[in-house]
């Protein structure tokens, strides 16, 4: 074998290669078999090219005169990749899969044809996938923000699947503030992506309050009763409509260790009205009329608030910006 020419020869399977200026794959093999070699060559090449060109616009030849196994042509390319361009390749097969792997770091995957079972994978039949930890306990909430992160191919956990976890006092003065509590401190802790959401309720004409007081304007033993009954109190001299103006706040932190955290936040806009009226929701939902519909926010159901309100419209926010984050 000279300095450019590599070659691999056995009973079965006879491959060469060499250093050219472009890669290129070619075989004697009938087109079924060659279809195969070269999806399952470009799959490994792919993770170190550049149109269609290895390290310093030079690529590699290769020809396969005969084939039996993927694990043998595999570690073929791969020997002449870390010989001619220094790399540290090694091939590795795991439960029926051909992993080619850099410094513990998966570059690609071979598959058998008829497949391998996921807990081959994983190790235990856990589900496989990457997750966003949400840093809440409830699971309506949870439910919502599973429903948004499955279109991405991210599962869905909340902080009750980690009881040990400590509560974080939110002892921020912006609703930014104590989002990035929850979120930056809960990633530290559990090397985890996490997700976390500071809401409330913005009055203009209070200045902005509730706010981040929301869930206790009426004093540490708040109710959802209580709360409204204060706040109806503090515009009972404000009689005209327009001047009740409102809007639902959601700011949304997303946190990873180690990286710049994301930050989105969305206002609902609307008005106070002056009694209570609706079945559904929470909170202040019964006092606060949609500006675009007219209608108590606990007039509409989950499925009609889970589409125009302040988290669903921090979350459409989220979901742009999320894949390039």
């Amino acid at each position: 074998m000279s300095q450019d020419i590599f070659e691999y020869k056995d009973d079965k399977d006879w491959y060469v290669g060499k250093l050219t200026d472009y890669t290129y794959i070619s075989s004697f093999e009938d087109d079924e078999v060659f279809s195969q070699i070269q999806h399952q060559l470009y799959q490994i090449l792919g993770g170190f090219e550049n149109d269609g060109k290895l390290g310093e616009e030079k690529g590699l030849q290769i020809h396969v005169i005969s084939y039996s196994s993927i694990l043998k042509l595999m570690s073929f390319v791969v020997d002449m990749i870390n010989q001619i361009f220094q790399k540290d390749l090694t091939v590795k097969k795991h439960q029926g899969a051909v992993l080619v792997l850099e410094n513990d770091v998966i570059k690609s995957v071979h598959l058998p044809k008829e497949g391998i079972p996921l807990s081959a994978l994983t190790g235990g039949g856990e589900d496989l996938g990457d997750t966003i930890l949400i840093a809440t306990r409830n699971e309506g909430k949870t439910n919502e923000f599973r429903d948004f992160f499955a279109k991405l191919g991210y599962g869905v956990q909340n902080l009750n699947d980690f009881p040990d976890l400590p509560e974080v006092e939110e002892t921020g003065t912006t609703f930014e503030e104590n989002a990035r509590l929850k979120a930056e401190t809960i990633a530290q802790l559990t090397g985890k992506i996490v997700l976390a959401d500071d809401s409330g309720l913005k009055v203009d004409v209070l200045g902005g309050l509730p706010g981040v007081w929301s869930a206790r304007f009426s004093g540490p033993d708040a109710t959802d009763e209580k709360n409204n009954q204060k706040l109806l109190h503090e515009l009972s001299v404000v009689f005209d409509q327009k001047d009740r103006s409102a809007q639902f706040h959601c700011t949304l932190v997303l946190a990873k260790p180690g990286k710049e955290s994301l930050v989105v936040e969305a206002d609902w806009p609307g008005f106070i009205a002056f009694d209570s009226h609706g079945e559904y929701g929470f909170g202040y939902d019964p006092l606060f009329i949609v500006e675009s519909s007219g209608k108590r926010a606990a007039e509409l159901t989950t499925e009609e608030k889970n589409t125009q309100s302040h988290r669903a419209l921090a979350l459409k926010k989220l979901m742009e910006v999320f894949p390039t984050w």
